[in-house]
Order: C-alpha cells, then structure tokens, then sequence
C-alpha cells in the first residue's frame, strides 16, 4: 500500500490506523533522525508491536486490544511503523488471531515526507 492509496482510504474513512511504534514515537518524544518531523499519522492509535506479539494471536486479547482503541470488529486494520517492517510482523500476528489486517510498507518514514 503506498502513501496515497492510505491517505484515499482515510478520507473516505474506509480503514482504522495502527501505529505500533513504541509509545514515544507516537508522540513524537523520540524516533528516527533521518524523518523530517516526529509524531505520528493523523487519526492513528497506538497499539505497540509488543503487546500484540504477546498476545500470540488470541483473537479475544486481540480484539480487545483494538476495542479499547475504538477500532469495530470487521474494520480492516492498515499497522505502519518506522519502515514497515514491524507493521508487517504486527499485521501478520493480526491476521492470524482473525483481524483484517495490512501493512503500509512506507510507513512513518515515507508518510513524514508529505507535503501538507
């Protein structure tokens, strides 16, 4: 998926975004110096890439991991990182405990580099 297929999706409000970066990416406190700017993308929530491995893909902690967040039973989930690669282990994980979910493969890194 790249930048702009997500940003379609989101304006049409069509996915739930899942950051699972650690806490101090999300809010922007830490992360990568070759990003242009810290945070994370508008309307993500936060979900660390270790809770959900430790879940091991019980579909009921999974789940109710995603319905604290606010995020339906059935909504196809789209987890970015830094550079995707702890998005497509955490999408995997989700995807065996029965989540829809996919990777952004540019994740923070290519999303930090938009204009606007």
């Amino acid at each position: 998926m790249t930048g702009d297929e997500l940003a379609a999706l989101l304006e049409r409000d069509e996915v739930a975004l899942l950051d699972v970066r650690s806490q101090e990416e999300y809010e922007g406190t830490a992360g990568y110096p070759c990003d242009p700017v810290q945070g994370h993308i508008p309307g993500a929530v936060h979900l660390d890439l270790n809770e959900i491995y430790a879940a091991g893909g019980d579909h009921a902690v999974l789940r109710r991991f995603l319905d604290e967040r606010g995020i339906a039973e059935g909504r196809r989930v789209v987890a970015y990182c830094h550079s995707g690669q702890r998005s497509e282990l955490a999408a995997a994980l989700l995807r065996s405990g029965g989540v829809d979910a996919v990777n952004y493969e540019g994740s923070w890194h290519e999303w930090s580099r938009r204009s606007g």
